[in-house]
C-alpha cells in the first residue's frame, strides 16, 4: 500500500478484526478514522444490484463529480473490468481477503486526462448474506491540476494483491540449512548411495 488513507484503513482494520479472518460491520467506528473518511466507502455485497455504494465519502464524490451512495460500484469500471472486478469483490466476500490494486481513472475528454488511484478492498464479518458489507478506499496518489475540475470516468483496474485476512495466517515456508562436515576443505553431506 502507497497512499497514507489506504495504509491508514487498513492498519484500524487490522486492529479492529484481532484474532478473527475480519472485524464485524459493528467494530468500526467512523470517528476513529475520521481522517481517511473522505476516501473510504461502504459497499453491500449483493451481486444481483452490482455491489451499490451503501456510504461514499466526500473526497471520493469529488472525484466522480457526483454522489455515490446508491450507484453501483461495478458500473465505474470500464465494461472490460467490471467482470474482474465482480470476481475480485467476491473473493474479498468469500475468502476473507483484502486486496489492493493500482487503477488508472480518466475524464474521458479528447485529450484523455489520466490520474493513478489506489484501490483497497477489505471485508466485513456478515451474519447473513443480506448483512454482507465490504469496506474500502480510493484515493488518487497524486492530485492532477485538472482534480475537482473535471470527473473521473470509467476506471481500468491494474496490478492488484490480497492483504490480511487468511493470507497472514499461512505460515511461510521454512528452510533448514543442511549440515555436512568437512572434508579435506570441502562440505560433505550425508546420503546418496551407500556401499
Amino acid at each position: 500500500m502507497k497512499h497514507p488513507s489506504n495504509r491508514d484503513l487498513f492498519t484500524y482494520w487490522n486492529e479492529r478484526r484481532g484474532e478473527r479472518l475480519a472485524p464485524d460491520r459493528a467494530d468500526i467506528e467512523p470517528a476513529a478514522i475520521r481522517q481517511v473518511l473522505g476516501d473510504t466507502f461502504v459497499l453491500a455485497a449483493d451481486a444481483i444490484t452490482n455491489h451499490p455504494f451503501r456510504l461514499a465519502g466526500t473526497r471520493l464524490c469529488a472525484l466522480f463529480g457526483r454522489e455515490l451512495k446508491g450507484e453501483s460500484f461495478v458500473k465505474l469500471w470500464d465494461k472490460s473490468c467490471q467482470t474482474a472486478m465482480r470476481e475480485l469483490l467476491a473473493v474479498v466476500m468469500e475468502e476473507k481477503v483484502g486486496v489492493v490494486a493500482s487503477v488508472t481513472g480518466s475524464t474521458g475528454d479528447d485529450a484523455v486526462l489520466a490520474v493513478g488511484l489506489e484501490l483497497m478492498l477489505l471485508p466485513l464479518a456478515h451474519q447473513s448474506r443480506a448483512d454482507a458489507r465490504v469496506l474500502g478506499a480510493m484515493a488518487p496518489m497524486a492530485a492532477p491540476y485538472w482534480l475537482g475540475a473535471k470527473s473521473v470516468g470509467p476506471l481500468a483496474l491494474g496490478m492488484f494483491r490480497h492483504i490480511g485476512g487468511g493470507i497472514d495466517t499461512i505460515a511461510p515456508p521454512r528452510v533448514v540449512a543442511a549440515s555436512g562436515r568437512i572434508k579435506h576443505g570441502l562440505t560433505v553431506y550425508d546420503g546418496g548411495r551407500a556401499r
